[in-house]
């Protein structure tokens, strides 16, 4: 009978040791890249909402706020009210492209033309019809630098929306930068 147990003793050992081994195994085969690739998607789908959400801002900002040329005043804007993000830094230096388009609507053809005015920035007298703001050039690089692989390209994204007042008052003669 002590024999026996003895066996039973090895077998269960064996047996403890041959699960370990296939749990290790599945884990770091399996279990920890899926979890990794979870985490890796949750993060790119934030950064990506992130990003429309910013877009979609400074056109809001441009539509409320008087024109300028240069879309200066919405570009400080945007730099400095980036949303808490991964990356986020990459915004704030100037990596990723801003781009601010004024237009306006051609009231022969309907079709919309680059905006300009001679009378000035930040008038009542030079308000847009449209704007449009871009945020390009973004590259999504969490665990991928890590690893030595490149980063994913982010699509560009561009939201359009009629200006709304420009941040202008008629009756003062006065615009908000």
């Amino acid at each position: 009978m002590r024999r026996g147990a003895g066996f039973s003793r090895w077998l269960f050992q064996d047996s403890s040791a041959q699960t370990l081994v296939e749990w290790a195994l599945i884990y770091t085969g399996v279990l920890m890249p899926l979890m990794f690739a979870v985490i890796f998607t949750a993060e790119l789908l934030w950064i990506w909402h992130s990003v429309v959400d910013f877009t979609r801002d400074g056109a809001r900002y441009a539509a409320t706020h008087c024109w300028q040329e240069s879309g200066s005043n919405v570009l400080d804007y945007m730099r400095s009210h980036v949303p808490r993000m991964l990356d986020m830094d990459q915004i704030q230096t100037g990596q990723v492209d801003i781009l601010v388009q004024y237009f306006s609507r051609n009231p022969e053809t309907g079709a919309l033309e680059d905006f300009t005015c001679e009378l000035g920035e930040c008038s009542t007298f030079c308000v847009p019809d449209i704007v449009t703001v871009q945020v390009s050039n973004y590259t999504f690089r969490r665990f991928l630098s890590f690893l030595g692989l490149p980063g994913v390209p982010i699509p560009d994204f561009r939201t359009s929306v009629p200006i709304e007042s420009a941040g202008c008052d008629p009756e003062q003669a006065v615009c908000l930068p």
